[in-house]
């Protein structure tokens, strides 16, 4: 199940967040925090945009193994954006079960809907 994959990784984060920084990436990036794990999730944002548009651009003659090639490209991006996510989820204190928690609940809501209630709430707040 996904959220058994995200909640081990999340274990591995802050389990390595003790280690050495010259020995462990996931230690050299909470010793910089948290602007390392931040930059991070902004080059690898960048990387999944620019893989989902190479994957976009593919006309329909294109060949199935460039269709692959770019399919993965963009699988393996999105994977480098989530881990550095659940580092900076770790950094704020918090888990991936939470995140979790947040789409069941707006699960089944208008996402126009959903982003109209939470505007609502900040003008109030």
């Amino acid at each position: 199940m996904a959220s058994d994959i995200l909640a081990r990784l999340a274990q591995v984060v802050a389990a390595r967040e003790a280690g050495d920084p010259n020995q462990s990436y996931v230690a050299r990036l909470l010793a910089k925090a948290p602007d390392a794990a931040l930059k991070k999730i902004g080059e690898e944002a960048t990387e999944v945009v620019m893989a989902a548009k190479d994957l976009d651009a593919l006309g329909p003659s294109s060949a199935d193994a460039d269709r692959l090639a770019a399919q993965q490209r963009l699988v393996g991006e999105m994977a480098d954006l989530w881990f550095h996510s659940l580092v900076a989820l770790h950094q704020a204190g918090l888990q991936p079960a939470q995140v979790l928690a947040e789409l069941e609940r707006r699960e089944g809501l208008s996402g126009l809907d959903e982003k109209a209630a939470r505007k609502a709430q900040e003008r109030g707040a």
